[in-house]
């Protein structure tokens, strides 16, 4: 059985959805009985080499931007999938990019539905082409993979997908790089290519408003601040996105903005020093289908306090403290908490860590695999 893998929109790797992808690619066994392609821009050949070294990479589409690849999907992507004599193929990306019908079986992971939730200036954007054709395109999937039990439901009320087409797989963990390190008393982190003075706070995403709600955050660090005099940075770890510039206009006119600070992108192997190097994480996105990062700060043995919203809870379950993500004084309120209070810092570090044990990515490409398999055998 050849089974094509579509890349496009994995970001090569270095988003949530590029550590799905990754992490599935490294655990395709060597002995497969099914014959696995990877397709995607060309630019992103060498991306999956080393998680991959054995996949051919087939490069596609070689004009850049969003409306140019979903066009591709919907219009080239059917002959190319036959040219290739693919037996099944696997969108990772599937609430990003898929095309409206596809010549072989297909199955696709949807991480969130976003681009559907809200008002039209709060979802996230996928350009014309695919927002027309996606909640069709993935009815006419063979399988649907959700992160999330919440995801889940979004595709049956959104979207209209039939439950029974539907499996939740978690996304897993990389415990041989998030885990629990020695703290030193230096008032310094070195996390190449960056010197970070502690103790600071973290919130690591993509600079996105008011989505990802870095806005509120600043306003709840302020009150922080204010309470307690506490020396805390506030660390924001992530690319810019869009109306980026609102978060940082809004940093700059902030009495703290001098202990405010944008890492832009940040290298995604220095990631779990980062963590591991703060005293709390807040993660206040008012959307997440899944909340991979709350994960992988209690994997490091950081507490985190997250809003209750969307899937955050279904991820951490008791292993956080929540807030409401649009009330300033409630997320401060659990910041202090965090940072005055031995006993819940410790009690919040015991049951993240514990919670995170719950998730492994050995287990979720394990599913993932046999599914994608035993869908095409169908």
């Amino acid at each position: 059985m050849k089974i094509g893998i579509d890349t496009f929109a994995c970001d090569g790797g270095g988003s949530g959805v590029g550590v799905y992808v990754t992490q599935i690619l490294k655990r395709i066994p060597p002995s497969s009985s099914a014959r696995y392609e990877l397709f995607g821009w060309d630019f992103d050949r060498f991306s999956f080499s080393e998680t991959a070294p054995d996949l051919e990479f087939i490069p596609q589409c070689f004009v850049n931007g969003r409306t140019a690849n979903s066009l591709w999907h919907q219009f080239k992507y059917p002959t190319f999938s036959r040219l290739r004599e693919y037996d099944a193929c696997f969108f990772p990306a599937a609430h990003k990019r898929l095309p409206y019908k596809s010549p072989c079986v297909s199955i696709g992971t949807v991480h969130d539905m976003a681009a559907f939730r809200g008002s039209p200036w709060r979802r996230e954007h996928l350009g014309a082409v695919i927002r027309m054709v996606l909640p069709n395109a993935l009815r006419h999937l063979d399988r649907i993979i959700a992160v999330s039990l919440w995801v889940k439901q979004e595709l049956v009320d959104i979207a209209g997908v039939k439950e029974s087409r539907i499996e939740v797989v978690p996304n897993g963990v990389d415990h041989g790089a998030f885990y629990p390190r020695q703290r030193n008393e230096e008032s310094v982190a070195l996390i190449q290519p960056f010197s970070f003075r502690r103790p600071y706070i973290l919130y690591a995403s993509r600079i996105e408003h008011p989505l990802k709600n870095h806005v509120r955050l600043i306003r709840a660090y302020e009150i922080f601040r204010e309470r307690t005099k506490f020396p805390h940075r506030l660390v924001l770890a992530g690319a810019d996105s869009r109306r980026a510039e609102r978060v940082k206009r809004r940093a700059l006119a902030s009495p703290y903005r001098n202990d405010i600070f944008f890492t832009g992108h940040f290298p995604a192997s220095s990631l779990p020093e980062l963590y591991a190097g703060a005293d709390i994480v807040v993660f206040p996105s008012m959307y997440e289908g899944f909340g991979l990062g709350v994960l992988e700060a209690m994997a490091c043995g950081i507490p985190v306090a997250c809003a209750r919203a969307a899937s955050l809870p279904e991820t951490a379950e008791h292993a956080a403290l929540y807030f409401n993500p649009l009330d300033c004084e409630d997320m401060a309120d659990r910041m202090v908490t965090l940072t005055g209070s031995r006993d819940v810092y410790r009690e919040c570090r015991r049951l993240g860590l514990e919670r995170a044990a719950a998730f492994s990515w050995d287990r979720a490409a394990e599913r993932t695999l046999e599914i994608i398999q035993e869908t095409g055998e169908h």
